[in-house]
Formats: C-alpha cells, structure tokens, sequence
C-alpha cells in the first residue's frame, strides 16, 4: 500500500467554513504545511484566528504542548488565490454541494497543480464518478468525506468512484490515518456509507411514531437507554435539522429510484412544511424555548414482585439466547426453573413464564400476533438490550388478549430486576428491535453490493455517527437467524418490500457463518 504523504509538504484546504477549517486544522496539527483558500478573504483570516484560538485551548487542557501548538499555527497559512495552491500535493475542497460548483473549482485546479497532485472532494452526498467526469485526469480525484466536527470526529470515508485510481485512494487513506483519523474505503454509490446505512435510525422510529407506539421523549429514552445509542432519533433529527435530514433522506430514495427502504416520511415533511426545523428554529419534536419543559418518558407504575418465574427452552442453543436475562433475573434474587416442553408438546420458543405472563423477546410479530398464532391469550413481548446486565429501562408490549393480571405480573418482573419499565403498543417489531435489524439488512446489502467491507460499515458507523455497536456486530451477536426472522416478519406483516431480506443475510445464515470472526 502507498504511504501517507510526508510531513512537511504542502496540503491545500479549500473553503474555509466549518468543514474546511476542521480540516486545515488537522492537517496542520499533523505536520503539514497548509494553504488555506476561500473567495472571501476575511474568512481565511477569521478562520485561522479561531484555529489558533483552538490550538490554545488544547494547549490549557494538556492535549498539545506549546511548541507544538506554535508551529502547527505558523503551518497554516491563508491562499491569495487558486495560483497559490500550485505546489500542493494534495487539495481537499470544501464548498458548497453543489455539482456544478465543483466541476468547475476542479476543472480549474487541474490547470494550476502538478499532474502528481491528488484531489479530493469532501462532499457528503454528491457522485464522486460525476464530479471527476469532466476531468482531463480523473483517476487522481477521490472522496475524502469527513464528519462535523473534523477535529473530534475520527471517521474518514475514502471514496473511489469509477475513474479513481487505487493508488490515489490508498495515498488518501493512509494519509488520514497518519492524521489520527479512523478512514474506511467506499465505492461511490448513493449516501456512501454513513448516509445510506444510517437511515433505517430515522425512518423506523418516524414510521414507530406515525403509528403511535410512544411519543417521541419515549421512542428516544428507549432507543438510549435499551439500545446504548446516545441520542434517540428525534432528538437528533432535532438536532440536525429536519430540512436537512429530510433532504438526504429525499435524495437517497431518488438515487435509488424509489426504493421503498429509503421513502421519506410524511411526518418529517410537515414539520418542514411548518418550518419546525429543530434547535435552529426552536421547536421541532420538541420545544427549545427557555421555559421549555422536556417530555418525561412514559414508565409504567410499579407493580408487585411476582413468586416465582421459569424459563422455556428446548436446547441449550436456544437457551443461551436469553441466558443474560435470565442472570439478571437470578441476580435479583428469582430461582428460575428451566422447563423443557415434552416431544409431542407445542413448541415452545426461548422465554419467561410468570404469573401467568409467556414473554419473549420480539421477533418481529406483535404479540396479539404472537398469541393468536400460539393460542395463549397472556403474551409480553419485550426489546432488544444492548447490554442486558446493565440497560436500566426495558421496553414491553402486550398483547390485546393479554389480561390485566399477566401484564401486571411481566411488569412486576423486571421492575423487580432493577428496570424502568416502558409500555410501547403493540408494534410490530418493537423499536431498539426493528431498528437494529434493518440497520444490519441496509450495512449487508451494502457489502453485498461492494460498497464497502463488513470491517468497514461497522467502523464508519462507530466513528460517523457514534452507535454503540457496528450493525453486522450486532446481527452477530443477536444471532443471523433471529435477525432474518424479524425482518421476515416484519415484512410478512407490513406486506412492504420496505423490509425485504438481503441476500447476504440469508447466505450467511445458510452457510451457518458470522460477518466478523467469533
């Protein structure tokens, strides 16, 4: 593989708005000597004043020492014009999403830098083939998509497009590794990685919303405090701004001429309708007035402590599936009893027994589903924990059979094992659950289709958007064949292709393999 570009040469930024004075700033900080450009100079200036100021701030914090600091400020310095970029080994831009724009910023770059000088374009969602197309050199243009803000964020995606060479790319990659930063290759395809694999977060908990399984400060406590995300999805939504979230989501399902997986959401669109963008513009899912008081999440009131509680399995397989559940319901001081159902029993899937309550972890179904097709009226479905031993809330639904007395005794249940106990309604797929599952069937179908590696989706998704667990990890550790059968069902249930299977999820499970090592 190519190494990084030495320390000591010449990187040219252009655009020095948020992204590109991120960027300058780690290439300076990494040893080397940085044109930055913009058509405004006073930009430029106010740029490398904050940059400076930063560098001072790591300085008191113990992050970088002085002499450090010092030289990395005297490394950058502000570009004139385009002319002055003209011994730079690399060019980064950084301006507006807009193809024309940079057809045209490149086009002329070409005729100023030497031929070995590589190109990158920081773009988050435009056609890296498109932008190079016009190019008399197009092989030496490469994405080097980072995330805001650079200077915290470690992820890098390092985008090849049809023309790209292998070379360029690897120069690129191991040039943002020697800045410190986490890149994963990618091919140019619509949302790269990030933006593609990413929107099942939002779709499902709108379409969760839509159907009035909680409120969103319910959806989103659910989502932190079961699945280990740090923000739920609305209030990142709110976060991002819903213009700008809508508007990726509307060109992702156009890139991929209308597949239903990508559909925008109603909901989402009338709040950009109403301008109710988010923080930015002060309300959104939620209200960011000063004397705006945040929704509580809804928590069901407390229940009595059942007497006793089993557990149904038929093999010691299955029965591993809930085995950190039933540790915890040990730990809290319940003598779980195993049960296994006879031979000509009706099979009885991984799950508790009390009070009258079967409760089973989703597999996509409702649980009135669930309880038709058992013909046990009392069933509890619960979420999908990201860490069993440790979540503090668990999310339950109950089945429209379901009696006061076996809801009352599931609540009791976990209330006793040191859960908050959410109510969702009876959704199919629940919320962490369904999340997770299409999370793992868009990162496969992204392999699948050679966008990336399965290292490479589960890192992005770490180091781009912080989850708690690369998807294809987390289908590992739930378990192939239980991914599979959520997505089945919900497919089944919804009658969409929204929630069809990909094909490598199905291989894998054929062939009885895992996407990373065990």
């Amino acid at each position: 593989m190519p190494n990084a570009l030495p320390k000591g040469s010449i990187v040219a930024v252009v655009g020095s708005g948020a992204m590109g004075a991120g960027i300058a700033q780690v290439a300076a900080a990494a040893g080397h000597e940085v044109r930055l450009y913009d058509t405004r100079t006073e930009a430029v200036s106010k740029a490398i004043a904050d940059i400076a100021k930063t560098y001072a701030k790591l300085v008191e914090k113990g992050r970088m020492g002085a002499a450090e600091a010092d030289l990395a400020h005297e490394r950058l310095q502000p570009a004139a014009s385009l002319n002055d970029l003209a011994d730079a080994v690399l060019v980064i831009e950084a301006v507006v999403e807009n193809l024309d724009v940079k057809r045209k910023l490149f086009g002329e770059l070409e005729g100023i830098v030497r031929d070995s000088c590589i190109l990158a374009t920081n773009t988050s969602s435009i056609s890296i083939t498109s932008i190079a197309a016009p190019l008399r050199r197009p092989e030496r243009l490469v994405g080097m998509h980072f995330f805001n803000p650079v200077p915290l964020m470690a992820l890098v995606e390092v985008i090849s497009g049809l023309a790209t060479s292998r070379e360029a790319a690897d120069v690129v990659y191991a040039t943002a590794a020697s800045w410190g930063k986490e890149p994963v290759h990618a091919k140019s395809t619509p949302g790269f990685i990030v933006n593609r694999v990413a929107r099942p977060y939002y779709a499902e908990a709108l379409r969760l919303l839509l159907e009035g399984a909680a409120d969103p400060a319910t959806i989103d406590a659910v989502m932190r405090d079961c699945g280990g995300f740090r923000m739920g999805p609305f209030e990142l939504m709110d976060l991002i701004g819903h213009d700008v979230n809508f508007s990726v989501t509307q060109s992702v399902c156009d890139a991929y001429y209308g597949d239903q997986r990508f559909t925008p959401s109603i909901l989402q669109q009338e709040l950009v309708n109403a301008g109710f963008l988010g923080r930015k513009s002060g309300r959104g899912f939620y209200r960011y007035s000063d004397d705006a008081a945040r929704p509580e999440p809804q928590a069901e009131a407390p229940q009595p402590r059942p007497t006793g509680v089993n557990v149904g399995f038929e093999t010691d397989q299955e029965h591993a599936f809930v085995r950190p559940m039933e540790q915890r319901l040990r730990d809290a001081g319940f003598d779980v009893v195993h049960l296994r159902p006879t031979l000509n029993a009706r099979r009885d899937p991984p799950g508790f027994h009390c009070g009258g309550a079967a409760i089973y972890l989703s597999d996509g179904r409702t649980a009135t589903e669930r309880a038709a097709a058992s013909g046990y009226a009392d069933t509890v479905v619960y979420d999908l924990l990201l860490d069993t031993a440790e979540a503090k809330r668990i999310a339950l639904a109950r089945a429209d059979q379901c009696s006061e007395q076996a809801w009352s005794a599931a609540v009791g249940l976990f209330q006793a094992a040191g859960f908050t106990v959410t109510r969702l309604d009876d959704v199919p797929g629940m919320a962490v659950m369904r999340t997770v599952a299409m999370l793992a069937n868009e990162a496969a179908d992204a392999v699948n289709q050679g966008v990336c590696s399965a290292g490479a989706v589960d890192t992005a998704m770490r180091k781009g958007v912080n989850y708690p667990r690369g998807p294809l990890a987390w289908a590992d550790s739930a378990g192939l064949a239980h991914i599979v059968a959520v997505l089945s069902n919900l497919a089944a249930g919804y009658g969409e292709d929204r929630y069809r299977v990909s094909p490598l999820l199905r291989r894998k499970l054929a062939a009885g393999a895992h996407f990373h090592a065990q």
